[in-house]
């Protein structure tokens, strides 16, 4: 286990970090592990070449990654990513997460996310962050409404997932949303 303190945020039990080299085989362990609770909804990478190209793909200036950690002993419990980040009057971005199996259930996602709520509403200068999640997963639902997020629509076929175009629902969150909430 990582036992990296840089993180960018801290809350009780969790810390949000960005994503290194040093994480791979630690991020691809835990994938591998979770991969019966993350199918079909995602597939983070499991292997060397796959966490390398994603670790490249996240240095792209509309990217963000971060890692969330337990803070007990720095392991990683799961991660989140902002992809299409866009600034100027819009400042806006969608996210992505997973949590690995050993820790669900333990409150450490919804922590987690709060920390970068909080970080992307303030360091980054965002105002809204997007969340598109399939209908059938209730764990990803529950945790946006965990986070104040609000359902804002459907969108047939949006991604394509697991092998086929798949529906989902439009969840967002604003900056005003989450003004004075603790992690």
């Amino acid at each position: 286990m990582t036992t990296n303190d840089h993180y960018l945020a801290r809350g009780p039990r969790a810390g949000i970090r960005h994503f290194t080299a040093a994480d791979r085989e630690e991020f691809t362990a835990r994938a591998r592990e979770s991969a019966e609770l993350h199918r079909p909804w995602l597939s983070p990478p499991a292997d060397d070449a796959a966490y390398d190209a994603y670790l490249h793909r996240l240095q792209e200036p509309v990217r963000e990654g971060f890692l969330i950690c337990e803070r007990a002993d720095g392991g990683i419990a799961g991660y989140l990513t902002i992809n299409n980040i866009v600034h100027g009057a819009f400042r806006c971005g969608a996210i992505g997460y997973g949590a690995f199996a050993h820790a669900t259930g333990r409150g450490l996602m919804s922590e987690g996310l709060r920390l970068v709520l909080h970080h992307a509403f303030g360091a980054m200068g965002l105002h809204r962050l997007e969340a598109n999640v399939q209908p059938a997963n209730e764990r990803s639902i529950a945790l946006v409404k965990r986070a104040g997020f609000r359902l804002e629509g459907f969108s047939p076929d949006f991604l394509f997932i697991d092998g086929a175009w798949r529906d989902h629902e439009r969840w967002a969150v604003t900056a005003e949303m989450v003004a004075g909430q603790t992690v």
